[in-house]
C-alpha cells in the first residue's frame, strides 16, 4: 500500500500541466524569439531568451526576458494550485521553465547589482529545487 502524505506537513511538490508544443519548437532550433511570441505563456522560451542575451552580454535584456519567463511561470504554478511555496522538482519536465527562469532572473540580477534579488531568487530556487539549483549552477 502506497502512502503519499508528507508526513512532515509540507506542501505536495508543484507538477506544471505539459505543454509539448513550444518545447518541441525549442528542441528542433526554433528561435526562441518566435516561440515567446506563438506562445507568450512559455516560461522555457522566455528562459532561452534570457540565456541567449545573457551570453552575448545583453544582461539588462536577459534581466527583462528572465523576469516575464518568472512570472509567466508563477501564474501557471498557482492555476496549478501550487500556494506560494513548496517544492517545484526539476525531474518533472515542464517545470524547467519556471526554474531556468528563476535562475536567469538571479544571474541577472547580480549582474546589475540587485543583491538582494539575487539572493531571494537564489534561495527560492534552492527551497524550489536543490536539483535545479545543481544542475543550473
Amino acid at each position: 500500500m502506497a502512502i503519499h502524505k508528507d508526513l512532515l506537513g509540507g506542501p505536495p511538490p508543484a507538477h506544471l500541466p505539459d505543454d509539448p508544443e513550444p518545447r518541441g519548437l525549442l528542441a528542433n532550433g526554433a528561435a526562441p524569439s518566435d516561440v515567446a511570441a506563438k506562445y507568450p505563456y512559455s516560461s522555457l522560451a522566455w528562459a532561452q531568451l534570457a540565456d541567449e542575451a545573457y551570453e552575448n552580454g545583453r544582461v539588462v535584456e536577459s534581466y527583462a526576458y528572465a523576469r516575464t519567463g518568472y512570472h509567466r511561470g508563477l501564474d501557471a504554478l498557482r492555476r496549478a494550485g501550487w500556494k506560494g511555496h513548496g517544492p517545484v522538482p526539476w525531474a518533472h519536465e515542464p517545470n524547467r521553465g519556471f526554474l531556468r527562469a528563476l535562475h536567469a532572473l538571479a544571474r541577472a540580477a547580480q549582474s546589475i547589482g540587485e543583491q538582494e534579488e539575487y539572493e531571494r531568487c537564489s534561495s527560492f530556487l534552492r527551497d524550489s529545487s536543490q536539483e535545479a539549483a545543481d544542475t543550473l549552477g
